[in-house]
């Protein structure tokens, strides 16, 4: 085939659930990218790496990426030759949403930077490095991109992605989330994605 789709797991999962995505994408091998970054900067060595193994067999390579996978996909693969992406739940603002986890953990800046990292009751560690990381390195995607988000998915913050191209930025339901979904991502479901520009 001329043709691959890399999907680009998010935290806890694995390569293996691209198999999910291979009867959407019949025309394309589905590839699942098995890496072990943990920080975006990790990510933004290995994944060029694993990318460009992947793109000198074809001659185009779109990419589907979930949650933290859709963030460092941002980070590390802004420069590479993706024709198109599919975000999941992304994770794109990740400033913001470790600002807001500082709210909810009742953790000041200051004792950020003096304690270097700390653990938050909700399972996730603080971490000074991870912020200064994301304040040093600023998202620039310029790739035609459709996104998936639920409406009360409180982690996905879309500074990038105000407008979508040709309409208006609509959280969608529950229900109509399953439904978009399934015109790319599950074959039970109906429905479309919406598309964004940067």
């Amino acid at each position: 085939m001329d043709k691959a789709v890399i999907y680009i797991h998010g935290k806890g999962g694995d390569a293996e659930e691209a198999l999910h995505y291979k009867s959407l994408f019949s025309d394309c091998d589905v590839i699942g990218l098995d890496y072990t970054a943990q920080f975006p900067w990790e990510a933004k060595e290995e994944f060029p790496l694993l990318f460009n193994s992947i793109y000198r067999n074809y001659k185009t390579v779109e990419i589907i990426a979930n949650s933290i996978g859709a963030y460092f996909a941002i980070n590390a693969l802004s420069n590479q030759q993706i024709e198109k992406a599919y975000f999941i739940s992304p994770i794109v603002d990740m400033e913001r949403l470790i600002a807001d986890m500082m709210i909810w953990a009742n953790v000041t800046e200051d004792e950020l930077k003096e304690k270097k990292e700390i653990q938050t009751t909700f399972g996730e560690t603080l971490s000074w490095d991870y912020l200064c990381y994301v304040r040093e390195n600023p998202i620039i995607w310029k790739i035609p991109t459709h996104i998936l988000y639920g409406e009360k998915d409180n982690l996905s913050c879309f500074s990038f992605t105000q407008k979508p191209k040709g309409g208006q930025n609509t959280m969608p339901t529950k229900a109509e989330l399953y439904a978009q979904m399934a015109d790319k991502v599950a074959t039970q479901l109906t429905g479309s994605w919406q598309e964004y520009s940067t």
